[in-house]
């Protein structure tokens, strides 16, 4: 019995670490073709900016962030009284060895006091929530790509 379980482990790591590493990334990620950072960051402003984001922050070339006032149901979900709530998405660009293509990885954080200097509190949503920016980075993906 133990074989048998550690031969399935076995298994299942070399198919983990066999993926390529262009499909990597999490939920929601998304590869941009034959590509610069500075392509990806001018598509994304363009696609997020349409969707009512505002540019948070820029981390050249690493990442850049979006945030949005999370309406009703944000401030209920994860909000208090007077602290109203944003959703900041945090598009990691993750530059693929010996390729000129780029990975993007979203992670979303809601937000109290988003932009306020040293109130700025993000807490990260796991699970589906970064699958939810998929459509929109794939947006980005079209514009940036070659």
């Amino acid at each position: 019995m133990k074989f048998l379980a550690a031969s399935l482990a076995v298994l299942f790591l070399a198919g983990c670490l066999s993926s390529p590493i262009s499909s990597s990334g999490g939920i929601g990620a998304v590869t941009v073709k034959n590509t610069s950072p500075d392509r990806v960051i001018s598509a994304a402003q363009t696609v997020f900016a349409g969707r009512g984001y505002t540019l948070s922050e820029s981390n050249y070339p690493e990442s850049i962030s979006f945030d949005k006032p999370a309406g009703g149901f944000g401030n209920a979900m994860w909000g208090s009284y007077g602290a109203p709530q944003s959703i900041r998405v945090k598009i990691q660009m993750v530059a693929i060895p010996m390729t000129s293509d780029i990975r993007l990885e979203p992670r979303v954080y809601s937000v109290t006091d988003a932009g306020e200097a040293g109130f700025d509190s993000q807490r990260p949503l796991m699970g589906l929530w970064n699958a939810e920016f998929a459509p929109m980075l794939k947006q980005v993906a079209s514009l940036a790509g070659n």
